[in-house]
Order: structure tokens, then C-alpha cells, then sequence
């Protein structure tokens, strides 16, 4: 499972294709960040792990799924922790992030992640620009202030996709 080739573009692509539309093969939820950038990182070629145990790994099948494939806490600290299947870097600033590469949000500064998002392209300015689920965003800027749910006690958590 370790030393996956992770091609950037076809996640790209796949987030381009579905950021305002579910597609039909995978669950839709109400608050649906995590599952739609779940379904990026595997159309990249992320291998899944875990199955059948739903605290364990990361995975989807048979329309069952790890938390993490679906919840943005418990994805954040898959990437964080994780050395069985997806590779992931913790990096410094979103401007080391690549298309493909993954932004997590804790909107409140808890430390219970909120929301997750996936690069997709820059702006002028060379700043990353998302595309997410939930309130589905294409070529948003990267750190949300015009959300909501944005709070001056955010945290992010930038992961470089490795592979």
C-alpha cells in the first residue's frame, strides 16, 4: 500500500467535474466535505485501508465508509497520522500546496476540524483556490474569510498529498 503514484490531475478533474453535483456512486450528506474530497484523493489513486472496521483506515465500499472517508475530524487526523495508505505531509502555509493537496479548517480554533477542501488551482497572485462540498465552492480563495462560519480563531492544517 505505501509508495502509491498519486496523480494530482485526475483528482483535479474529478473535483472540476463534481463540485456542484453528487456523484451517484457514493453517498451524499447533508454535510458533505470530507466524502466529496474522499472521492477526489481516490480518483487519484489513493489506496483505501481498513475495511470492514469504520474506526479504522480509510475506505468506502458497499455504500459503508471509515469516519474518516466522511468526517472532517477524523479525516484531518487520518492525514495526520496516518503511514499505512495515504501519504500525506503536513506543511507550514498554503502556499506550498499543490493542485491535489488538501486543506483542513477548524473554523472555531477548538481543535475539532470542521471542514475540508482541495486545491485546485491559483489565482493572479499565485494564492491556492479550493473547490469543496457542503456549500459547494468552485475556485474559492483558500482561506474562507467570506464563509459564514469563518471566526478570527480559525486554524488550518495544510496537507501536501504524497505520491
Amino acid at each position: 500500500m505505501n509508495g502509491f503514484m498519486y496523480d494530482r490531475q485526475k483528482a483535479v478533474e474529478y473535483a472540476e467535474v463534481w463540485w456542484n453535483d453528487y456523484n451517484p456512486a457514493f453517498p451524499q450528506f447533508a454535510v458533505d466535505c470530507t466524502n466529496y474530497i474522499s472521492q477526489c484523493l481516490l480518483a487519484g489513486g489513493a489506496p483505501m485501508w481498513g475495511e470492514p472496521n469504520r474506526e479504522r483506515g480509510w475506505w468506502y465500499r458497499n455504500n459503508n465508509w471509515s469516519f474518516s472517508w466522511s468526517v472532517a475530524h477524523s479525516f484531518y487526523w487520518y492525514l495526520k497520522t496516518q503511514a499505512t495508505s495515504i501519504q500525506a505531509t503536513e506543511v507550514e502555509s498554503a502556499e506550498e500546496l499543490y493542485p491535489g493537496d488538501v486543506i483542513c479548517y477548524d473554523f472555531q480554533g477548538d481543535n475539532r476540524w470542521d471542514h475540508t477542501t482541495i486545491v485546485v488551482t491559483y489565482d493572479r497572485a499565485a494564492n491556492p483556490l479550493v473547490n469543496a462540498h457542503t456549500d459547494n465552492s468552485r475556485h474559492r480563495f483558500w482561506t474562507y474569510t467570506d464563509s459564514a462560519a469563518w471566526t478570527p480563531n480559525i486554524k488550518y492544517a495544510f496537507f501536501r498529498i504524497n505520491g
